[in-house]
């Protein structure tokens, strides 16, 4: 097992955890990676695209000029796609993107990422993360403090609604209870920041 050290909110060292191999030693897997972020991407596609074919153009009924003998080429109709106002050819129609993954994969992955936070020695770990009211200041001051300066992903026990209020007005910055942690929020962030209770459930739920 390898340990971080756990600051608290003022940005001073107070400890140590021991990191579970199982969850943040593993060799990433950047195939099942990708796989996963692929699927988180699909899911979220809303599909709701829509464009009318040449059969649910209106107009068109009348045939633009006789068979032969125009000197044209032969038209059956003003609402073929090659006309302006004709239909779309292979129009796109409202459908489900969504696809299911097989489980293991889906924690395969999630223990990939977690590692290589790890790895990257962007993983840091909080004693406690509580404010006492929404405070936006407060939290950027937070942020500042344990050296966290780019996108970050603040991960709670639970969903505090403090926390969520006081982050959500400051860009590149995301929180989540524990059981929420998905592939995609921590490859997008450059910083996993860590309630120590956050991190003893995660090593529970997920080992």
């Amino acid at each position: 097992m390898s340990s971080i050290k756990v600051l608290n909110m003022a940005g001073a060292e107070v400890g140590t955890v021991e990191l579970s191999d199982a969850i943040f030693g593993i060799e990433p897997n950047s195939v099942v990676v990708h796989e996963v972020v692929k699927n988180h991407l699909a899911n979220r596609r809303q599909g709701t695209q829509s464009a009318l074919t040449r059969a649910e153009v209106s107009g068109g009924g009348k045939k633009p000029w006789r068979q032969k003998g125009t000197g044209h080429a032969r038209q059956g109709s003003t609402r073929a796609p090659q006309w302006t106002h004709g239909g779309i050819v292979f129009a796109p129609k409202p459908r489900d993107y969504s696809y299911v993954l097989n489980k293991k994969v889906k924690r395969l992955a999630l223990k990939s990422v977690l590692s290589a936070k790890a790895a990257e020695g962007k993983l840091v770990v909080i004693d406690t993360i509580k404010l006492d009211a929404i405070k936006t200041a407060d939290f950027r001051k937070f942020l500042d403090a344990v050296k966290v300066d780019g996108k970050a992903l603040v991960v709670t026990p639970a969903v505090d609604t403090v926390i969520v209020k006081s982050a959500r007005n400051i860009p590149g910055v995301l929180t989540t209870p524990a059981v929420q942690l998905n592939v995609y929020d921590i490859i997008n962030a450059q910083y996993l920041v860590v309630d120590q209770a956050a991190l003893a459930k995660i090593e529970e739920v997920y080992a």
